[in-house]
């Protein structure tokens, strides 16, 4: 093997709780395919406060980290312990990949470029609105920002806490239509997109975000959890005939697209989804 005596790019996952993360299967499987060889370190740590994160980060560059991803609950945390953020990241305020470079931690969003590419693939160019999206956290944010990249698309927007709404909506002012919407019956209500942006309906839990009733054939739906694919959201809507995306989609997405600023190569995306079925099939059983 060229590269048996290469050290491996060294890269990981922060965030609690990840035992089922598909990542490492998906970037060393990645790295495989560029023939490079790739470690990727689950870096569980649950109830972090600032400065134990500050202190997890530091260590980054000396132990030789190319880079982490970054997930629930610590996508918005990170933000002020890292040297730089790229437009993206700031714009959704939340960086679910962290780039280190020369002892300096930059900050990026690959949920919001991962969810804009895979929204098209599975939809086309120009996906039809009003979209409702539930959810203004982490993934939620980076949702709404690739939302308002699509011109003219009317996103609008639910949150159990209607503050982050709203924080939203106003970071998005003069780049998208967004509207807050207090109740989720509301934001469906005539909408032909809905995007799940929550944890709801993630194992163990069973629950699904919007009243099942308020679906319609006619609508296209897609959920951000992936543990399980078939959210009873999803299942719900494929029933009765409607257009679905899975997580699936926007795990692989994001994946290379972080993969890509990690090592400056563009993994196949064959390479990532084999990776990723693998992995999440135990799941699935």
């Amino acid at each position: 093997m060229a590269h048996g005596h290469a050290r491996p790019i060294l890269l990981g996952l922060i965030g609690s709780p990840i035992a089922h993360s598909a990542s490492p299967a998906m970037h060393e499987a990645a790295a495989a395919a560029v023939g490079l060889r790739a470690h990727y370190q689950l870096i569980d740590v649950a109830g972090a406060d600032a400065a134990r994160l500050r202190g997890l980060l530091s260590s980054l560059a000396p132990i030789g980290f190319s880079g982490v991803n970054v997930t629930y609950p610590y996508k918005e945390s990170v933000l002020p312990l890292l040297d730089d953020l790229s437009p993206g990241a700031r714009a959704v305020g939340a960086v679910n990949t962290i780039v280190v470079r020369d002892g300096r931690l930059t900050g990026h969003n690959t949920d919001m470029t991962g969810f804009a590419r895979a929204l098209r693939q599975a939809f086309g160019p120009n996906p039809e609105g009003p979209v409702a999206l539930i959810g203004a956290g982490g993934v939620g944010k980076a949702v709404a920002v690739a939302l308002a990249g699509f011109p003219g698309l009317e996103v609008r927007l639910v949150d159990a806490d209607p503050a982050k709404a709203g924080a939203v909506a106003a970071a998005l002012e003069g780049h998208a239509r967004v509207r807050v919407c207090p109740r989720v019956e509301e934001a469906v209500e005539g909408a032909r997109g809905l995007v799940n942006g929550t944890p709801v309906g993630m194992l163990p839990d069973r629950g699904t975000p919007v009243p099942l009733a308020l679906l319609r054939p006619g609508m296209w739906v897609t959920d951000a959890v992936y543990s399980p694919l078939w959210t009873p959201l999803l299942t719900e809507a494929a029933r009765i005939g409607a257009r679905t995306m899975t997580g699936r989609e926007l795990a692989i997405h994001q994946a290379l697209d972080a993969f890509a600023l990690f090592t400056g190569r563009e993994a196949p995306a064959s390479a990532m989804e084999r990776a990723f079925d693998r992995a999440v099939a135990p799941l699935a059983a």
